[in-house]
């Protein structure tokens, strides 16, 4: 373990950061969004002389990103991790505005902290970029069905269709459908919608055991408060991007990780 790694070091480095971060997500609003194809690479079409076309790009191909893994002796339906081991997951379903996801993924890695996304496709339409931007912080990204309504209330045809279509979206963007699978509005997923999603490439669904209630935004204190007074070894806590309440809330919960000498790694991390 190096200097920057001590909880002392993390500590301050909260602190410093903290405020600018919350300022920064508090007050961005449209003018954050031009930018919004700023981190595309692109490469040119190759042109053959015996068939000549006009100029284009296409995106470079990045490094695949990870898929799903299976985990034995885990269920399928996954709601926390080992209770012996001083690890917690943060999971983040992805929607919002991207600037206040850009400031948790960087106050996250202020902190030395991983996270989970899981990522709504129709968001991902809309903001690409993300996808790249998440996996390039080292955090999961994953998938939270297309256009994040009720899955519990669809038939099979409807149901498959919201979870391959969040599924195509994340190979088109990174390569692979995602480490991940979530249902969208529900904590756990059906009987049929845990086949839907095996079948779709996701040995196990996602859940959680701590549920910080920030989209109903009662307060960065009452985030915090209902978070810390749950985590414990193995926590898989559900957050959202998206909310001012989590940004504000999110530094504190990190020292209190840190303060209880747990550490906030990826889901992934977390069961292997």
């Amino acid at each position: 373990m190096n200097a920057s790694d001590t909880p002392v070091h993390r500590r301050s480095a909260l602190r410093a950061g903290a405020g600018a971060a919350i300022a920064g997500a508090l007050t961005a609003g449209c003018a954050d969004r031009g930018d919004a194809g700023t981190s595309a690479r692109t490469v040119p079409t190759a042109v053959s002389p015996k068939n000549p076309v006009t100029a284009t790009t296409r995106p470079a191909a990045p490094h695949p990103a990870p898929a799903p893994h299976r985990f034995p002796g885990q269920p399928v339906q996954i709601d926390h991790g080992p209770r012996d081991r001083a690890r917690v997951a943060l999971t983040f379903h992805g929607q919002g505005d991207p600037a206040i996801a850009r400031t948790v993924l960087a106050e996250a890695e202020r902190a030395h902290a991983r996270i989970t996304v899981l990522a709504v496709g129709s968001w991902l339409d809309e903001h690409p970029e993300m996808a790249r931007r998440i996996l390039d912080g080292g955090h999961d990204l994953g998938n939270h069905t297309q256009r994040h309504i009720d899955i519990s209330s669809m038939g099979e045809a409807e149901a498959y269709a919201e979870i391959t279509g969040c599924a195509q979206r994340l190979r088109r963007l990174t390569g692979s459908i995602g480490t991940w699978f979530r249902p969208s509005r529900t904590r756990y997923a059906t009987p049929l919608v845990q086949r839907l999603a095996a079948r779709a490439g996701y040995p196990h669904v996602l859940s959680y055991d701590v549920d910080s209630l920030d989209f109903t935004s009662p307060g960065a204190a009452a985030v915090t408060r209902k978070v810390a007074g749950e985590i414990r070894n193995g926590s898989v806590v559900s957050l959202h991007f998206g909310y001012a309440d989590t940004v504000a809330a999110l530094p504190l919960l990190l020292t209190e990780i840190d303060r209880r000498r747990l550490r906030a790694v990826t889901t992934t991390e977390l069961l292997t």
